[in-house]
């Protein structure tokens, strides 16, 4: 009797097994299109102020991230992006818990803050206060009084929007692809030619005494925006009116013909107010870097 009830069990989970394996997957209901789908949501608006400067910042639809009060503006989004980064880590760092008074960190009437927007057009503001070891004291606008201290936010925000330029890419100028090059300043002006590899005046080799400056031409990089989209006095202000020194350049690049000038005007700070061809903007390349231009400038060829 054992055997006979042991053999109809097997018998059976046999028969279970079989009608499992004959069965159909059953097929993975299509989301319903009238039900509407939650949006993912992402920030969209960045504004920041330093409690004298306010910079606003969007995120256009290719996802890149603009300067909200002028769109055309070259703007090096990684600032914006590396600021968004700081504040959305702000609430993972570890709260401050020696104190619960906000006057205590620069809190109670701060003016300095940071907000995101995101595309629900949910809004979060951060305040910041004063300053400790490199970091500054913040918290969140509307939540429970939790401070946080935040390193390098401070300076991110401190920044102006001239500091925020994606700067252009200068030519890089060589006995290959360079035609001639004109230095003049004032009434004074000669022209250089390669040959060779080397470098000729008047029909003389001065390929030694061009040295330092044929190493910076091979080079040459801005350093900084000093006024974007300048007013009509600007460029006196800077000295480009009487420009120390103007460098034309005749070269090719990918086999098409170009021409480069780099008109240098007055000092400022460690560096020169210069002009890029037919861009008026008005940028500053270091003074160590022009050393050689402006001292071909001023003195010749011996």
């Amino acid at each position: 009797m054992k055997i006979r009830n042991l053999c109809a069990l097997l018998l059976a989970l046999m028969l279970l097994a079989l009608a499992g394996c004959g069965q159909k997957e059953q097929p993975t209901q299509p989301e319903n299109p009238d039900v509407p789908q939650e949006e993912e949501t992402v920030p969209v608006r960045l504004v920041c102020s330093n409690g004298s400067t306010t910079l606003r910042f969007s995120r256009e639809e290719n996802g890149r991230w603009l300067w909200a009060d002028d769109k055309t503006f070259p703007l090096d989004e990684s600032y914006a992006l590396t600021l968004l980064e700081t504040v959305q880590g702000i609430e993972h760092l570890p709260p401050v818990t020696n104190s619960a008074q906000l006057t205590d960190y620069g809190l109670d009437s701060p003016t300095k803050y940071v907000t995101v927007t995101d595309s629900q057009d949910t809004s979060v503001t951060y305040r910041l206060g004063s300053e400790s070891d490199g970091s500054v004291y913040v918290y969140r606008e509307g939540a429970e009084a939790t401070v946080y201290a935040v390193p390098d936010l401070l300076s991110q925000i401190g920044r102006s929007i001239y500091d925020m330029m994606a700067l252009p890419e200068l030519p890089q100028l060589t006995a290959e692809n360079v035609q001639s090059l004109t230095v003049a300043a004032g009434d004074v002006s000669f022209t250089l030619t390669p040959a060779e590899g080397d470098w000729t005046a008047d029909g003389r080799d001065v390929t030694d005494q061009l040295a330092d400056l044929t190493a910076w031409l091979g080079d040459m990089h801005l350093a900084a925006c000093v006024d974007w989209r300048p007013s009509a006095g600007a460029a006196a202000l800077c000295g480009l009116d009487q420009p120390g020194a103007v460098l034309t350049a005749e070269y090719t690049h990918n086999g098409v013909q170009h021409s480069f000038t780099l008109m240098v005007g007055g000092q400022r700070g460690a560096g020169y107010c210069v002009t890029v061809s037919d861009d008026d903007t008005i940028y500053l390349m270091s003074a160590e870097a022009l050393a050689p231009l402006l001292a071909l400038a001023q003195t010749g060829l011996a």
